[in-house]
Parts: structure tokens; sequence; C-alpha cells
């Protein structure tokens, strides 16, 4: 039997006009954006699809609404697709869509994860606005290698994405040099991201700090999907581990790699990607060549839903 995994996208994914066509023809994604203006208190769902993109793409905004974008991608899918959506083995997110994994097994309800995606964005940009950070993916280093880098530049890995593409995070001058070393150790690219802070690094600690409070508040339940964990890459059990896990995620590397490897080796031959863009499918096939990646973003991908 085919063991299937869905995973949700993190910040990096969104765009204006994202689900437009769900809301607009589905009636559970309405619901999903409806919800979510009325948790947060402001149209969301108007800066989604409308924009402006420089406001959609600002932390505190971007996060919310990919889970929001995420879910709404779901609840179409089995609202639409009924029994052709399969049951999930396991479930898992890269960085932010952590949370909305933890949202697909039942951990907590739709307002919670989108409230707590809300203040992750906010206190993840105030740290970046107490000490300049900033981030680089390095193409065609090895861990080994690139650890050498960090090591040298005050830097460390924060998304362990794909063989050869591994992003790094620190101090803003540190990572300048960071690049200069990469390069010099034969990196084939090191490109600068767009983000407002040290994302998975220590820099991100006032947001742990902050964090804390509103995850201790959260009423969370056992998952009803096993949910692999960004920081240790195996599966998150009790309410405590979870609320352990999005505490350290903030501050610890992304273990993206070996979250893939682990559900292969559980079984998992077929992962579908839930949310917007197509870029965990891309970094799941450089992972495992064998595996099927299937994408759910948009009306025509979940009408058009066939799994053999």
């Amino acid at each position: 039997m085919t063991q299937i995994a869905w995973v949700f996208p993190g910040q990096g994914s969104q765009s204006v006009g994202m689900c437009r066509d769900l809301y607009d023809s589905v009636k559970s994604a309405r619901a999903v954006f409806e919800a979510a203006d009325k948790a947060l208190g402001f149209p969301l769902t108007k800066l989604c699809f409308e924009g402006p993109e420089e406001e959609l793409r600002q932390t505190i905004n971007a996060q919310p609404a990919l889970v929001t974008a995420g879910y709404a991608c779901l609840e179409a899918a089995r609202e639409i697709a009924g029994s052709k959506l399969p049951t999930a083995s396991f479930t898992a997110g890269h960085s932010l869509g952590e949370y909305t994994a933890l949202l697909a097994a039942g951990v907590y309800d739709f307002p919670t994860a989108v409230r707590l995606a809300r203040e992750r964005g906010r206190l993840m940009h105030e740290a970046g606005q107490k000490q300049a950070g900033a981030m680089a993916a390095i193409m065609g280093l090895d861990e080994v290698k690139l650890g050498e880098v960090c090591k040298a530049s005050a830097t460390v890995m924060a998304n362990i994405n794909s063989p050869g593409q591994i992003v790094i995070s620190g101090a803003a001058e540190n990572i300048k040099k960071a690049m200069e070393l990469a390069t010099a150790a034969g990196a084939s690219r090191a490109v600068p991201l767009q983000v407002s802070g040290a994302f998975h690094s220590p820099l991100m600690q006032p947001a742990v700090e902050g964090m804390t409070k509103y995850i201790d508040a959260a009423v969370l339940k056992k998952p009803s999907i096993p949910v692999i964990g960004n920081v240790t890459a195996l599966p998150l059990a009790a309410p405590d581990d979870i609320k352990n896990e999005l505490k350290k995620q903030l501050t610890s590397p992304v273990q993206w790699i070996r979250t893939i490897e682990y559900m292969a080796k559980q079984g998992v031959t077929t992962f579908i990607e839930i949310g917007p863009g197509r870029v965990l499918a891309g970094l799941i096939k450089r992972i495992n060549k064998e595996a099927v990646t299937i994408n759910l973003g948009d009306l025509k991908a979940i009408s058009g839903l066939s799994i053999s």
C-alpha cells in the first residue's frame, strides 16, 4: 500500500492572489479565509488577494497568510476530492509550515494556529530589528564543508534543505563573510535571501522569549497523524513535546533532508505539497529521486487530483 505524506510550505511561498480561485469557488476554503480575518481582527484575505506584495512579504503578514492559504487548500481538497484525497501516514511542514502541519493533524484549531503564526511573524521581525541579521542560500557545498565556513564566520546552518542547498543565518556582516568563504571553498552559488532577520539562528532568542507565553497558553491535543518535527526530524507525540519543538525551532536548523529521509524509511513514496508554490516538491525530488510529488495549491490541481 502506498504511504502518503502531507507537507506544508513555509515563508517565501506566498504570492499575491494565492488561493483566490478557491475562495471564489469552494465554500470550505472561503470559510478558512473568513475565519482568519475574524481571528486576527484585520482583513488578511484582502492582503492575500490584492497585496501590495511588499506588505504581504513582511514576516508579520506572510506567516499567518501562509497558514491560512495552506489550510484553505487542505479544506478545499477534502471538500472537492473527498475520498480521492489519501489519508496521510505522516505530515510535516518547512519552518512556519510546521504550524500548518500541526493544524492538519488536529493538534489545535484554526484560530489558534493563525494567531500563533501572526505572533511568531511579529516577534521574529522584532528580533531582526534588534540585531541586523541576514540569510543566504549556499549551493554546492556539503554540510561538513559548510560547517567549517560557518565556524569561521560565526554563522549557523538554518535550513538543511536538500543535498547541495543549505541556507545559512547570522549577523549581516558575518553572512557577507560566510558567502565569500563559501565561494572560495567551492560553492557553486551564494545567494542572499530577502528576509527581515537571521531566522533559525541564536539571534532569534528574543522571539523565543516572546513566543513562550503564547505557546504555553495554547491548548494542544495529541496529533491524529504523526507530525515530523523540524528540529529532531522525528515524530512529535505529546503536547509538551510539540511546545518544546515550537520554541526550539526558532533558533535551530530546519532538518528537512532528515525529515524526508525519515518518512521515506517508514515507507512514504508519495509527498503531497499542500499550499502555494512548488518549493518543497523540488527539494523532495533532490533528496529522494524516487519520490512521487504532487502539488495542491489551486483549484485546477485539487480538482484534477489522482493518485495511482
